[in-house]
C-alpha cells in the first residue's frame, strides 16, 4: 500500500502562492496518474489537478492558469504550485492516484486564503 503524506498548506492573503508537496512511500508501485483533490466545508471532495507518468497534465477550468502539478520521479514526489490565489481555494488538499483510492486518503494540508 503507497503511503502519501502531504505537506506546505499555510495562510495566504489573496493574490499570493504556495508550494503544496506529496511525498509517497511503502510497497513498490507503479502509479500511471497521480492527481491533487481538495474539499472545502460542507463540500463535495473535488479533483484540482492531475498528471500522468507521462507529464500529461490535466486542470479543471477552476484553477487552469493558476496552478502547476508536478513530479519528480527521483524523489518519489509530486508537487501543487498554486498561484494567484482565491479565497474560493480554501480547502484542505489531499494527493492520491487517480482514480482515488477512497481507503487511502492521507490527513491532507490545509490551504486557507484571505480577502
Amino acid at each position: 500500500q503507497v503511503h502519501l503524506v502531504e505537506s506546505g498548506g499555510g495562510l495566504v492573503q489573496a493574490g499570493g502562492s504556495l508550494r503544496l508537496s506529496c511525498a509517497a512511500s511503502g510497497r513498490h508501485f507503479s502509479i500511471n496518474v497521480m492527481g491533487w483533490y481538495r474539499q472545502a466545508p460542507g463540500k463535495q471532495r473535488e479533483l484540482v489537478a492531475h498528471i500522468t507518468s507521462g507529464g500529461s497534465t490535466y486542470y479543471p477550468d477552476t484553477v487552469k492558469g493558476r496552478f502547476t502539478i508536478s513530479r519528480d520521479n527521483y524523489k518519489n514526489t509530486m508537487y501543487l504550485q498554486m498561484n494567484s490565489l482565491k479565497p474560493e481555494d480554501t480547502a484542505v488538499y489531499y494527493c492520491n492516484v487517480v482514480p482515488a483510492d477512497v481507503n487511502n486518503w492521507g490527513q491532507g494540508t490545509q490551504v486557507t486564503v484571505s480577502s
